[in-house]
């Protein structure tokens, strides 16, 4: 059954239908069993709340009672905080700090990618500056050892000039 239509099984019962619609529901409901069955139980649940409620009493009128309330709200002073003038400097630092902890975090995040990347700290390479210099490099995973040959470009490769063993950082 519809929300709606219990909505107006209870105003039928409660009496709040205009009498076109009263008799609408009548007809309704000597059709529907199952709106029998709800209007017996709102039936039952009325009887059994009408001998409980209580009424409270006040011992002034109602008028009355909610203009003590008002009095008092009246009565109470009302404390104005002071509103926060934001000037230059405070808008500037709320824009700073935010982006000060993005730049920290994006120079910590360059920082490891290029030390992971193989920049600065690795043995393993290097970088000959003369153009009279060559190198070959020989390395070695068994035992874990490079070995670099340096000679005279001026010469024949076969001249070596200065063998290098240096171990394998690995």
């Amino acid at each position: 059954m519809k929300h709606d239509d219990q909505l107006k099984l209870q105003a039928f019962l409660d009496g709040e239908l205009p009498a076109r619609e009263a008799a609408e529901v009548q007809t309704w409901l000597e059709r529907d069993t199952d709106g029998q069955a709800l209007l017996a139980e709102f039936r039952h649940t009325n009887a059994a709340l009408a001998g409980h409620e209580s009424g409270l009493q006040l011992p002034e009128s109602r008028e009355f009672f909610w203009s003590k309330i008002e009095r008092e709200i009246n009565r109470t002073p009302v404390r104005h905080t002071p509103t926060r003038q934001f000037t230059w400097l405070s808008r500037l630092r709320r824009q700073l700090v935010p982006l000060s902890g993005i730049a920290t975090v994006t120079v910590i995040f360059s920082v490891v990618a290029l030390h992971s990347l193989g920049g600065a700290g690795r043995g393993d390479e290097m970088e000959l500056t003369s153009q009279d210099m060559g190198a070959y490099t020989y390395r070695d995973q068994a035992n874990k050892m490079t070995v670099v040959w340096f000679y005279d470009r001026s010469t024949a490769p076969e001249a070596a000039d200065e063998t290098t063993v240096l171990p394998d950082p690995q």
